[in-house]
This record gives C-alpha cells, sequence and structure tokens, in this order.
C-alpha cells in the first residue's frame, strides 16, 4: 500500500463531505469548512446560498479524488503517484471552480435592508428621512 495514495483519498472524502452538507444546507456557518469568502460570510443566509450552490461541484469534486486514491491504492510503481497526483490537482481544481460559484452565488444575494430604531417603527410622522439622516439619535429629532 502506498501512503502517496492516501492523500487524494483522505483529502477527497474531507472536501465531498463538506460539499455534501453544504449542498443538503446542513453546513454551518463556521471556520473551517465550506466557501469562505467576504461575500459568503456577510450574514448567515449569504454563508447557506454559497455553500449550496458550491455544494454539488465541491462535492464532485472531492470523489474525483476518493476514486482516484483508490485506484491509485491498486496500483504499483510510478503510476501510483501519477494517479495520486492527477487525482489530487483534479479535486482541487473541480473544488475550487465550485466555490467561485458559490461566491458568485453570494454576492447576488441582495444586502438586507437596515432596521429603524424602535422609535420610527411604523409611525406616521413622516420623519423617516430625518432618522436615517441622523441615525439612531432620533430622540431629539421633532419633540419625539
Amino acid at each position: 500500500m502506498s501512503l502517496v495514495a492516501l492523500v487524494p483519498l483522505v483529502v477527497g472524502l474531507v472536501v465531498a463531505v463538506v460539499g455534501l452538507l453544504g449542498f443538503l444546507e446542513r453546513l454551518p456557518r463556521n471556520r473551517f469548512g465550506g466557501v469562505r469568502t467576504p461575500a459568503t460570510l456577510r450574514d448567515d443566509e449569504t454563508f447557506r446560498v454559497g455553500n449550496k450552490v458550491a455544494g454539488l461541484p465541491v462535492a464532485v469534486g472531492g470523489w474525483v479524488g476518493v476514486v482516484g486514491g483508490g485506484v491509485a491504492l491498486l496500483m504499483t510503481g510510478a503510476a501510483t503517484v501519477v494517479v495520486a497526483a492527477v487525482a489530487l490537482v483534479g479535486t482541487l481544481a473541480i473544488a475550487a471552480a465550485g466555490g467561485v460559484l458559490g461566491h458568485r452565488a453570494a454576492e447576488a444575494v441582495p444586502a438586507p435592508e437596515p432596521e429603524l430604531p424602535a422609535g420610527c417603527k411604523g409611525c406616521q410622522c413622516g420623519g423617516c428621512d430625518i432618522a436615517k439622516s441622523v441615525g439612531a439619535n432620533v430622540a431629539g429629532v421633532g419633540g419625539e
């Protein structure tokens, strides 16, 4: 058994699991796994959308590594290293392409509208434009 063949197998398995969790929307926002760009980390919704879109290509990339590593385990000689290297490069390339798709999907999610301070919600005073220009300190505006 060649240890070189285990690298794409193990890396592919981890990548496939992360991709599958992202596709199934079961991947929580975290510090380690999934598509982690400024766009996807904006909030929980963009992380979910970005990793759902990236999930299928990332999982496929992971399975390329698993299958390539499995084939390399069955081989002997220099061919083992070549097959393992091709499987690892394929895994990383496909996963990176999926990450780009996820990033673009997260960028397309509109930013949530900022909420007005509690004193301005639903009032008919017409001061909401003032609230946006003044900020959170609207208590002194118009005698409110």
